[in-house]
C-alpha cells in the first residue's frame, strides 16, 4: 500500500490506535493530520515520531458539532485536499444499570453518543462535502466487537458502535456515486497505553482468555486493517466491516 502524496486526517490520534495509524500512514508516504482534543503533550510526541514531513496537529473537540466543520475546513485549507478521514476518536463509560443512578445513566448515554456516533456523523458530513468536490476519497470508521457481542457494563458504548456500523454502511451506499468509499474496522480489546494503566491483573487475565491467541490486539494490527480500507485497491470493499479481535468473537 502506497499513500505517497495522500492527505490523511485521523481523529483521536495522539495515542493508542490513532497514533499507530498515524505512524503507519506516514511510513507509507502520507501527510498526516493528527486531531486531538486537549492532550497537546502527547500529540506533539506523536507528531515527532512520524516519518517524513508535512504532518500537522489539529486541536479540535469533535464531540462539538461546530468544531467538526472547523476541523475539516482547517485541514482542507492547509493541505488543499482530504483523501482519507479516519474517525477513531471515541469514549467508553461504565454505567451498570443495577448500580448507577438515573443521572449517571443518562449522562453516559448522552456523552457516549455525542463522541462515538454524532461526532463521526458530523465529521463524515463535512469530509464528504470536501471529497465530493475533489474527486472522491475514503472514510474509515473505528467501531468495536462490542457492537455485536453486547456490552453489559457499558451498554451505551455497544449501542453507539452498532449505530456507527449501520450509519457507515448507509453512507457507503449513498456516497459510492461520488467515488467516496466508506469502511469500518471493529477491533477487540487492544493493548494501548491506557489499557496498561487501567487494567487490573485479573481483568487482564480475563481478556487474554477471550482469544485463542491468548493475547490482545496490538494497535498496529488495527492500523493495518485501517490502511487496507483506505487504499485504492479496497474501493470495492466499501461497506465492509473488518473484525480485528483475534477470533475472540465470531459473527455469522
Amino acid at each position: 500500500m502506497d499513500f505517497t502524496n495522500k492527505n490523511i486526517l485521523i481523529t483521536g490520534a495522539s495515542r493508542g490506535i490513532g497514533k499507530a495509524t498515524a505512524l503507519a500512514f506516514a511510513e507509507k508516504g502520507a501527510k498526516v493530520g493528527i486531531n486531538y482534543r486537549n492532550n497537546t503533550e502527547e500529540a506533539n510526541k506523536t507528531l515527532a515520531e512520524l516519518k517524513g514531513t508535512g504532518h500537522s496537529l489539529f486541536a479540535y473537540d469533535v464531540s462539538k458539532k461546530e468544531e467538526t466543520k472547523a476541523l475539516i475546513q482547517d485541514f482542507v485549507t492547509q493541505y488543499g485536499k482530504l483523501d482519507v478521514l479516519v474517525n477513531n476518536a471515541g469514549i467508553s463509560i461504565f454505567h451498570d444499570l443495577d448500580e448507577v443512578g438515573f443521572e449517571d445513566w443518562t449522562y453516559a448515554w448522552e456523552q457516549t453518543f455525542k463522541t462515538n456516533l454524532f461526532a463521526v456523523a458530523n465529521t463524515s458530513y463535512w469530509a464528504a462535502q470536501a471529497m465530493m468536490t475533489s474527486g472522491g476519497g475514503h472514510i474509515v470508521n473505528v467501531s468495536s466487537r462490542g457492537a455485536f457481542r453486547g456490552e453489559p457494563t457499558k451498554p451505551a458504548y455497544g449501542a453507539s458502535k452498532a449505530a456507527l456500523n449501520a450509519m457507515s454502511q448507509s453512507l457507503a451506499k449513498k456516497l459510492a456515486p461520488y467515488q467516496i468509499y466508506v469502511g469500518v474496522v471493529a477491533p477487540g480489546f487492544t493493548e494501548t497505553e491506557m489499557a496498561a494503566i487501567t487494567l487490573t491483573p485479573a481483568e487482564r487475565e480475563n481478556l487474554l482468555r477471550e482469544s485463542p491467541f491468548k493475547r490482545m490486539a496490538q494497535p498496529k494490527e488495527v492500523a493495518h486493517a485501517i490502511l487496507f480500507l483506505a487504499s485504492e485497491g479496497a474501493a470495492y470493499s466499501s461497506g465492509t466491516i473488518i473484525d480485528v479481535n483475534g477470533a475472540s468473537y465470531l459473527r455469522s
